[in-house]
């Protein structure tokens, strides 16, 4: 199912919004974390990282995610992009990015709007996103109940994404939400669609082997080299081989 995009031009940037979640007449102001401080609690996605928010926006729970670098480069630099054009910038890519991969019929956050705000030749943005409720990250599986991991459901969560040539462009256990019955991938900040090929699904899976690997997932997972993570890989293998 196609989705819709509606651009809006602002004082300093623009915004894209999907008008048959948030109407015609979206609010930029609900891209601004202060907007949401000023109406109550907001709070951090248990188990997430970095500067994403829970808010109550018109079209129910919401995500919303400022950009933000990682890294040595954030010591100078915590959340400026240099301008490369509207259609370059992070926030804008990202959500045309979820718009696809939901359409797809994927399990990742629909995006409800995304903005920037440019200042000369660098830019700010932000996102926001559907919350997916009732889950918690891989990450904070592992320390909750790691037994209780179903890991077949990871491994064939990542295969549809990947059969369907959508890598992903950083993935770890923070980015893998779990539910009662369900697995997501979120943040595909700077991700594009490929043409389904082995080295860059392997690659994927190494990504997400190394972000396990140090969060003492062999040590922590009963039976994790000899069940759990060879359970992971095939339900990819077979996805991707439908």
């Amino acid at each position: 199912m196609e989705r819709k995009a509606q651009v809006t031009p602002t004082p300093d940037g623009a915004m894209v919004h999907d008008p048959t979640r948030l109407g015609a007449a979206a609010d930029p102001a609900w891209l601004d974390e202060a907007y949401w401080r000023a109406r109550g609690p907001v709070a951090a996605p248990r188990g997430g990282r970095g500067a994403a928010l829970h808010v109550a926006s018109p079209a129910g729970p919401a995500v919303l995610r400022p950009y933000r670098r990682g890294g040595l480069v954030a010591r100078f630099n915590r959340d400026r992009y240099l301008w490369q054009g509207e259609s370059a910038t992070r926030p804008f890519r990202e959500f045309a990015l979820l718009q696809s991969i939901v359409a797809a019929g994927l399990p990742a956050p629909e995006p409800l709007a995304a903005r920037y705000r440019r200042a000369g030749l660098w830019y700010r943005g932000e996102l926001l996103t559907r919350a997916i409720e009732g889950t918690q990250t891989l990450a904070q599986a592992l320390l909750d109940a790691p037994s209780a991991i179903d890991w077949t459901a990871v491994g064939r969560t990542i295969g549809r994404f990947h059969a369907h040539g959508f890598p992903h462009p950083d993935l770890n256990a923070h980015n893998i939400l779990l539910g009662a019955a369900s697995c997501h991938l979120v943040d595909f900040d700077r991700g594009a669609p490929a043409t389904p090929a082995a080295a860059w699904m392997q690659a994927n899976l190494a990504r997400l082997r190394r972000s396990l690997d140090k969060l003492g997932a062999p040590a922590r997972v009963p039976g994790f080299e000899g069940t759990a993570w060879p359970a992971l890989r095939a339900a990819h293998a077979a996805e991707v081989a439908q």
